[in-house]
């Protein structure tokens, strides 16, 4: 294989996982070029990425579809010897099957499966099950009847300059981090929970992080938990804020984007499972990290795949009934 496309146009979290194939794809073909098709507002994920030879940005939010068809015509130019495409929906799939790459991979469940060269399955694993695939395993499976592959764990690579950047804004204290948002409302520890944690962090400094988007509820947790406390939502770029996870004694998240990014860093991280479930396959992979859940036996729990904008049940039970004290108890950071 000597020039290789991966196409991932999801959500920050599925990119960051997709990079395990990235690493797979690098250490089996150390000489190929390596491109990524990818939906704008993710590419500062791969500020000088040291393999990766060039980002195909597709925006979504204008002329979508116009967009997309004037990316392929110069795909098409490209005569890829391999794409894996590791998204299940339409648009890719066509991009996919119309790109003229010699093999084509992707999950069975796309539209436009039946035209690629392998198809694999993508399962999500089931409450209480202890066999499920994280989906890095999954994402691995669309390469792995390649000769000589082996899996790979996500990787990001911060620059000197994140590096810099993050130690001008952390300083020396010991510190901690906190991603409190999340796309989903019950993917979303309540701000009370996050604020009764962050009392038993007196000794140390907290930063809590996000997007812009999440300006909001960081500002609203800084004012309340106090004046250890600091805001950098919509301040740190992706890889500044993997560079600050790394140097946290711990990161607190939820079943969310930030949990992948401390993942891809190796940085240690106590994970918050509200509606959602570990066994969908999307846990914590740093060599250091905790899953925290309800121990309330909840029939309704998971109310579903990727969270809702609101309780079906109108109680919340599976965040509400998480206890502070037991990760506490959980963590050896103090």
């Amino acid at each position: 294989m000597k020039n290789i496309l991966i196409v991932q146009t999801a959500f920050i979290g599925d990119v960051i996982l997709a990079t395990g194939l990235l690493e797979s794809l690098h250490r089996r073909y150390p000489t190929a070029k390596i491109d990524l098709l990818l939906r704008k507002g993710n590419e500062k994920l791969f500020d000088e990425h040291p393999f990766i030879s060039r980002l195909w940005i597709w925006d979504k939010k204008k002329e979508k579809y116009r967009n997309l068809f004037g990316i392929l015509k110069d795909i098409r130019k490209e005569k890829y010897d391999l794409l894996v495409n590791v998204q299940r929906f339409g648009a890719s799939g066509m991009v996919s099957v119309l790109s003229g790459a010699a093999m084509i991979v992707g999950f069975a469940k796309n539209p436009f499966s039946r035209f690629f060269d392998y198809r694999s399955e993508h399962i999500l694993g089931a409450k209480g099950s202890k066999d499920f695939l994280h989906e890095t395993q999954r994402n691995f499976q669309l390469i792995a009847h390649l000769d000589g592959t082996e899996m790979s764990k996500p990787r990001l690579y911060p620059s000197d300059a994140h590096r810099d950047r993050a130690a001008i804004i952390t300083g020396t204290d010991p510190y901690i981090t906190i991603s409190p948002a999340s796309v989903w409302f019950t993917k979303q520890w309540p701000e009370s929970k996050w604020i009764e944690l962050a009392g038993a962090f007196k000794k140390f400094r907290i930063f809590l992080l996000g997007s812009p988007s999440d300006k909001e509820i960081c500002n609203r947790l800084q004012m309340a938990i106090g004046e250890n406390s600091i805001s950098l939502a919509g301040v740190t770029e992706f890889l500044t804020s993997a560079a600050i996870m790394q140097g946290a004694a711990m990161n607190f998240t939820n079943d969310s984007a930030p949990l992948h990014l401390a993942g891809a860093v190796n940085a240690p991280v106590c994970a918050v499972f509200c509606s959602t479930i570990p066994e969908f396959g999307f846990g914590p992979l740093s060599d250091t990290s905790i899953v925290v859940q309800t121990k309330s036996d909840l029939p309704c729990r998971p109310c579903g795949i990727h969270g809702k904008k609101a309780c079906p049940k109108q109680h919340f039970r599976c965040a509400y009934d998480i206890d502070v004290g037991e990760i506490i108890r959980q963590l050896k950071i103090f």
